[in-house]
């Protein structure tokens, strides 16, 4: 059993840690995500390996809630540093440099509810179903599916 469960956390990781690369800023941040989410998943390996797919579901959203903990940390650090980034604010920092579309791309996105940021990312950037999707967020399919498309046209909308 052990073995079983250390062969799908070596298969399981590479997508996890491409999750998190494509969340966080830096790539330690991600391999520190990603070693937890895997400590969290071997440490319920008894329940993991009955249905493959539930189990990538259940990794996906170990992984989600590592992350939402991770950001949680990353506010309140930050709060604390607010009187210097207000003084700050004036700097242009451009993270990556991107072609046109792309920087109106992000920009459009960063002004999406943060829920529906994530559901575009799921679906696009990590090549989930509506309904897998749905199981990561924990939200009902069809709620999933409505908001999915109605986030899609207002995107659309805005790079018009």
């Amino acid at each position: 059993m052990v073995s079983e469960v250390d062969d799908w956390l070596v298969s399981i990781a590479p997508t996890l840690l491409a999750y998190f690369v494509r969340r966080v800023v830096s790539a330690e941040d991600a391999a520190d995500l990603l070693g937890e989410t895997l400590l969290q998943l071997w440490r319920r390996a008894d329940a993991l390996l009955d249905d493959p797919h539930d189990a990538r579901m259940y990794a996906f959203g170990v992984a989600r809630n590592v992350l939402r903990g991770h950001r949680r940390t990353n506010q309140r650090r930050s709060a604390l540093a607010g009187r210097l980034r207000s003084e700050l604010s004036s700097v242009d920092e451009v993270a990556h440099p991107a072609d046109e579309r792309v920087m109106d791309l992000r920009a459009a996105l960063d002004r999406l509810k943060p829920i529906d940021q994530e559901i575009l990312r799921l679906v696009h950037w990590d090549g989930l179903s509506l309904v897998e999707t749905a199981t990561v967020i924990g939200m009902r399919e069809a709620t999933v599916r409505s908001r999915y498309h109605r986030v899609r046209a207002r995107l659309r909308q805005q790079l018009e």
